[in-house]
């Protein structure tokens, strides 16, 4: 556009309706060169605000998907995260060997994030567990059908990692977790 206006002939000039629409297509191109570098900046300063918030999150206790439960001094805790309302939710805690060592009902829960707690104790009230590493697993009632359930494990954030603009986690699992996996910040 900018060729054809200086290669324009003095003695034959365009009519008037064409200057004017290849001028507003010119500020329309630039117009969206100065969007573009813009939205660039943005994203680059995104990136580092996401990277504050993750340092900011060392040393915090969050939840992630996994199902990993550690009992420490007699306590623990854990989350399901529902899919859809359930009449009921069920919480099945093994051993390291897959001895199931306590049931615990949660009754109805609605979708999002149901949190439970153990004590180590069985269904009695009798201290059955020590200290250490246990898993567990959930299964959720809504009538006839079976809402989606997914273990949250608690975990503290004990570093971040940042490759690029991808800032990630290391919060004691086998791999790194994306900031975008927190369920739940303590």
């Amino acid at each position: 556009l900018t060729t054809q206006l200086q290669n324009q002939d003095p003695l034959n000039p365009m009519d008037n309706a064409q200057v004017t629409s290849q001028m507003a297509q010119i500020s329309t191109v630039d117009g969206i060169s100065k969007l573009n570098s813009t939205l660039e900046k943005l994203t680059a300063s995104s990136s580092e605000a996401q990277q504050l918030q993750a340092a900011a999150l060392v040393g915090h206790a969050v939840l992630v998907e996994g199902s990993r439960l550690e009992l420490v001094n007699g306590q623990s805790m854990g989350g399901v995260e529902l899919a859809s309302p359930a009449d009921s939710v069920k919480v099945t805690i093994k051993s390291a060997s897959g001895a199931v060592v306590r049931e615990l009902e949660l009754g109805p829960q609605d979708a999002g994030i149901a949190e439970f707690v153990w004590d180590g104790k069985d269904a009695s009230g009798t201290a059955v567990a020590s200290d250490g590493k246990y898993s567990f697993t959930a299964k959720a009632a809504q009538g006839t059908s079976t809402p989606v359930t997914t273990p949250l494990e608690l975990s503290v954030v004990k570093s971040i990692e940042r490759t690029g603009s991808v800032t990630r986690l290391d919060v004691g699992q086998k791999d790194l977790v994306s900031i975008d996996n927190i369920k739940q910040i303590y």
